[in-house]
């Protein structure tokens, strides 16, 4: 039984490091994400000003 908790207490460091570099990755893809949504939102506003704003086109 002594071998299954000294096995046990050797997996639970990298099990940890792995939890931890998993919550760190999922972190940056959603502020990513969300960078990206915003940048979105603001480029279509500013196309839509300009297309408000441009002199009517003569076809």
């Amino acid at each position: 039984m002594n071998t299954f908790w000294l096995s046990v207490g050797a997996l639970i460091p990298p099990i940890g490091v792995g939890v931890i570099f998993w919550l760190v990755m999922r972190w940056i893809v959603r502020a990513d994400r969300q960078e990206r949504a915003a940048i979105a939102r603001i480029d279509a506003a500013e196309r839509d000003a300009a297309e408000r704003d441009a002199p009517p086109r003569e076809d």
